[in-house]
């Protein structure tokens, strides 16, 4: 049986790194768990974490057994946002911010199939935050994204630039701030840290 990896698979899972290109993303359906406050601290984002990844796997598990489709689960990614923006970006006021975790599902997946991997997750050691995972579908077409390589702290400066380069372009911000997160960040160096930033765009 082949595994599939989204990653290799789905061409907007690479982004350049130290420009910015325009990208059209497909829909997809992803685990989603919503919070809110510093990701550093916050306990909601610890838990969100710990209640995605077994859904995951157990959804993995099963997509390869019960249909014989075995795939790579996908990185973490998160939507970002602030009531004011400049929170996010030029001060960095991580006490301000929402966020959404994400992790993937491949087209494949159906919803009973999330449906029973809850109940087994729920079933066992139950994370927290079980209840708070759902189902969310993106369509976020027209993107501009890059690839950052370093600390998280260090994207406001990429941000700001980004921002311009979408003005530049005729373009405007829509939708959330983005970010993949190809890296275990609780494995890799934070100045060898990879981030995918991807703004969804329409024209101005």
């Amino acid at each position: 049986m082949d595994k599939i990896d989204l990653k290799r698979t789905i061409a907007t899972y690479r982004a350049p790194r130290g420009r910015f290109e325009v990208v059209d993303v497909a829909t997809a359906t992803y685990l989603a768990v919503d919070g809110h406050g510093d990701p550093n601290t916050s306990a909601d984002f610890t838990g969100a974490v710990a209640a995605l990844y077994p859904v995951a796997y157990r959804t993995k598990f099963a997509s390869k057994r019960d249909l014989g489709r075995d795939y790579v689960v996908p990185p973490l990614e998160g939507l970002w946002w602030a009531d004011d923006m400049a929170s996010f970006t030029s001060r960095r006021d991580k006490a301000r911010w929402h966020w959404t975790l994400l992790l993937m599902l491949p087209d494949w997946i159906d919803e009973a199939l999330v449906d029973a991997a809850l109940q087994q997750v729920g079933a066992g050691d139950r994370p927290e935050r079980l209840d708070d995972v759902r189902l969310e579908t993106l369509s976020e077409g027209r993107c501009v994204q890059t690839l950052h390589v370093g600390p998280f702290d260090e994207e406001a400066e990429v941000l700001e630039r980004m921002h311009a380069d979408i003005a530049d372009r005729g373009l405007r911000m829509t939708g959330k701030h983005h970010e993949i997160y190809l890296s275990d960040r609780r494995r890799t160096a934070p100045e060898r840290q990879r981030t995918i930033l991807r703004q969804p765009v329409r024209p101005a």
